[in-house]
């Protein structure tokens, strides 16, 4: 006999609930689809309660009516205000972990009440009692609490008895930890962590936030930094770019109708270059590899004794970590589980064993290929024209997008002999060469001109290829249609089974009411504006408002969502 107890990962940015059932954990979508809530709180101008998706929307026009990483203050006392109340850390995130009830119940169709929830390693018994009395205040009797590099190992080692230890990196939006990870028959061990609780992803936005506020002081004189609404869009801002810059070499921040300090219009456009990202962050990435080395000590084991490095926390979705980890320890960290899922994953599968399920090992579809292209380079210490450059690394999820930037190696080259390869050989001509095509006609440039590489490979294992001068804008490009081995119609049922039990099905429900709400009273403020603008504002005003209210009537979640934040955007400007 089983009982239904569903895992959660409570998050800093994010979090998830998740279920095992037939067979499979899976992440439980809401009414709209998602399957990631944001852990922000916000209430709406008219007082509704907002959880999720619509409270972080409404952080961009009233940031003082929004909260967000309020586990950063777990096991504080350290009190919040929204509205005219003041809450406990763990009210809020009582809040949180009601949303996430109600979808599962939902989902599920019968009254959830027990949960497994899991907390970072790193996190004191202070904080740990704090997560139970959430729980307890939003009705769930928390069964157990698990350490995140623990469910993040039952999803990858669940079924395995063979001892091995794996080292798991844990950087979520608000916390890091590292945890040495003992495996042995069955049973998955924390034996020694190490980390820091307020560091996080939010740090790495705030360094671009800092970079974007620096550039409005430089260039145009105008100080973001003095209006709240502003800091709030451009933390969103900041937040877009960094995702971004995971899987491509640029990212340009746009964001209008903001206003500086002297109360100016401004309207921000600014690129910013991954290199330069990563010098910003790079004191934070070092801190946490300072804190590998400790726990390695505190566990009495060197780098050599792990066996396999894993990643949890969306963070860890950046380039320079994953590089930086390699150089480490000889070999690239596992990531094939969505680091943003594995947790809630890996609690679900706790939750149930606890309920008498016997439980297997989660599996993704994954690229057993490495892609990329050939550059000159260097190798064996001497400069070679066909050094590999890998742009899609063996073990990536699918389906998947990456691009890079390459540089003209001499002044007014006209053109690029693209090669296509598959294969883990620093050599590239040691791989397959799976295609091949010239992008002709460049402009007459000095060495350097970067040319931007790109690669997506989709879930039928069709690879399309694309290179494009960054000034011009000049493009070609290629699509590989064998990129993987086709399936039989078996091993095509049992992928399916794996996908799914990670990501879930399920139709899309009507809107939530709370999502109703925040855009009832969005259209409402907006229409109380238009008597009040200049005509030009005001035919701005009611195209906004139309396409709004279209988008609700068509049920277009991701069109509702576009209208409402450039409605939003225009009436911060209105009112600014």
């Amino acid at each position: 006999m089983t009982e239904t107890i569903v895992g959660i990962d409570l998050g800093t940015t994010n979090s998830e609930v998740a279920i095992y059932r037939d067979g499979r954990s899976e992440i439980l979508a809401d009414e709209t689809g998602e399957r990631i809530i944001p852990s922000v709180v916000g209430l709406s101008v008219d007082g509704a309660l907002l959880v999720g998706t619509p409270a972080r929307n409404q952080a961009r026009l009233f940031p003082d009516r929004t909260i967000r990483s309020i586990k950063r203050v777990m096991g504080s006392d350290r009190a919040v205000t929204l509205g005219e109340q003041v809450y406990q850390p763990p009210e809020i995130s009582a809040m949180i972990l009601r949303r996430l009830k109600a979808i599962a119940e939902a989902r599920l169709g019968a009254p959830i009440s027990k949960a497994v929830i899991t907390v970072p390693a790193y996190f004191s018994d202070v904080q740990r009692e704090a997560t139970r009395q959430a729980g307890e205040i939003a009705g769930l009797d928390v069964v157990r609490m698990i350490n995140e590099p623990t469910a993040a190992a039952l999803v990858y080692e669940a079924g395995q008895n063979e001892g091995k230890s794996i080292l798991v990196y844990d950087l979520g939006g608000g916390t890091f930890d590292v945890s040495v990870v003992r495996i042995a028959d069955g049973v998955v061990e924390v034996i020694a962590s190490h980390g820091n609780n307020h560091l996080g992803g939010d740090d790495f936005d705030a360094k671009i936030i800092e970079h974007i506020v620096a550039h409005g002081r430089e260039r145009f004189g105008i100080d973001l930094s003095d209006n709240l609404q502003a800091m709030a869009r451009l933390g969103r801002a900041a937040e877009d770019a960094k995702k971004h810059l995971s899987d491509h070499p640029f990212a340009l921040i746009e964001e209008e109708h903001l206003i500086g300090s002297d109360g100016a219009p401004f309207n921000l456009s600014l690129e910013l270059a991954r290199d330069d990202y990563e010098t910003m962050i790079a004191p934070f990435v070092e801190e946490t590899l300072e804190s590998i080395h400790t726990a390695l000590k505190s566990a009495n084991l060197t780098v050599a004794h792990i066996e396999e490095v894993v990643l949890v926390g969306g963070t860890t979705k950046t380039p320079m970590i994953r590089r930086r980890l390699t150089e480490i320890f000889g070999r690239a960290p596992r990531g094939e589980v969505d680091p943003d899922l594995c947790v809630a994953l890996g609690a679900s599968l706790q939750a149930a064993a606890i309920g008498g399920e016997n439980v297997s090992a989660v599996l993704v579809d994954i690229t057993p290929y490495t892609f990329g292209t050939s550059v000159l380079g260097e190798l064996d210490g001497a400069l070679y024209p066909y050094r590999y450059a890998p742009v899609i690394a063996k073990n990536t999820p699918i389906p998947v997008r990456r691009s890079e930037v390459f540089y003209t190696t001499h002044a007014n080259q006209s053109a690029v002999d693209v090669r296509v390869f598959q294969g883990e050989h620093d050599d590239a001509l040691q791989n397959i060469q799976i295609g091949e095509f010239v992008i002709d006609g460049l402009s007459e440039a000095p060495a350097g001109n970067p040319v931007l590489f790109e690669m997506a490979l989709d879930r039928d294992g069709i690879l399309h290829v694309s290179a494009q001068e960054k000034v011009s804008g000049l493009k070609r490009s290629v699509t590989i249609t064998q990129a993987l081995p086709r399936y039989d119609a078996e091993q095509l049922t049992a992928a399916k089974a794996r996908v799914d039990s990670l990501f879930g099905t399920g139709d899309p429900e009507a809107p939530t009411a709370e999502g109703s709400t925040a855009v009832a009273a969005l259209l409402d403020k907006a229409r109380a504006r238009l008597d009040t603008v200049e005509t030009e504002d005001r035919d701005e005003l009611i195209d906004l408002i139309e396409e709004v209210e279209d988008a609700r009537r068509q049920d277009d979640t991701g069109a509702l969502d576009s209208a409402c934040q450039r409605l939003t955007d225009l009436l911060y400007f209105l009112e600014s």
